[in-house]
């Protein structure tokens, strides 16, 4: 009687084993399938006509940082008075923290935020951490993409503004840059010295 219990006992456990192995193995191969459709999909989109659609999506990408040059501090007139919050893909990110170089393709989104309500004539405002400049509303979208084929007259990069005010942002461009990019930009035609993670690849 024993032994017919152990033998079922282990019939049991086999099946069960069996069972939880076809259940998960799908599941870790789709993941993983998913993964790798993921990265093979071109960061930039072209339409029929060759116009670059607005990434979407980029604000989960790696934020690289956000420069800031309010008003209060460029006589009430700066260019782009608010923060440049910065985003790169992982994967785009890698191959240049690797070898200082983006890969082609990349695509490096800038979007703007104003600063949060001021009550002081320097743009900044109290809270509780102290005197400061806070993060207000999305006020604009620009976006680079490497494609030396694309681009070879503005040293592979090409630039591209899809508004500069709160959103929504246009689905298409509204201007493209055709001058050479500044000298500022020191390496790979961006502003790496700006952002910590970048810095060390001048």
């Amino acid at each position: 009687m024993k032994r017919s219990v152990s033998i079922v006992l282990v019939a049991f456990m086999f099946a069960a084993a069996i069972l939880v192995f076809v259940v998960t193995k799908p599941v870790s191969v789709q993941a993983s399938a998913s993964k790798t459709d993921q990265d093979s999909v071109p960061s930039a989109v072209w339409d029929s006509s060759g116009q670059l659609h607005r990434p979407v999506g980029y604000r989960r990408w790696v934020f690289v940082g956000a420069p800031l040059t309010p008003n209060g501090l460029n006589n009430g007139k700066a260019s782009f008075p608010e923060y440049h919050h910065v985003y790169v893909e992982a994967r785009n990110l890698d191959v240049f923290l690797k070898t200082g170089l983006f890969p082609e393709g990349t695509v490096i989104v800038k979007e703007l935020t104003r600063v949060l309500d001021p009550t002081f004539p320097h743009g900044s405002r109290t809270e509780p951490s102290g005197r400061g400049y806070f993060n207000g509303i999305y006020n604009g979208l620009d976006v680079t993409v490497k494609d030396s084929k694309k681009f070879p007259e503005t040293n592979g990069w090409g630039f591209f503004n899809f508004g500069h005010h709160p959103e929504p942002y246009a689905d298409l461009p509204l201007s493209v840059a055709s001058a050479t990019r500044s000298f500022a930009a020191k390496t790979d035609m961006t502003w790496v010295q700006f952002y910590p993670m970048l810095r060390d690849k001048q």
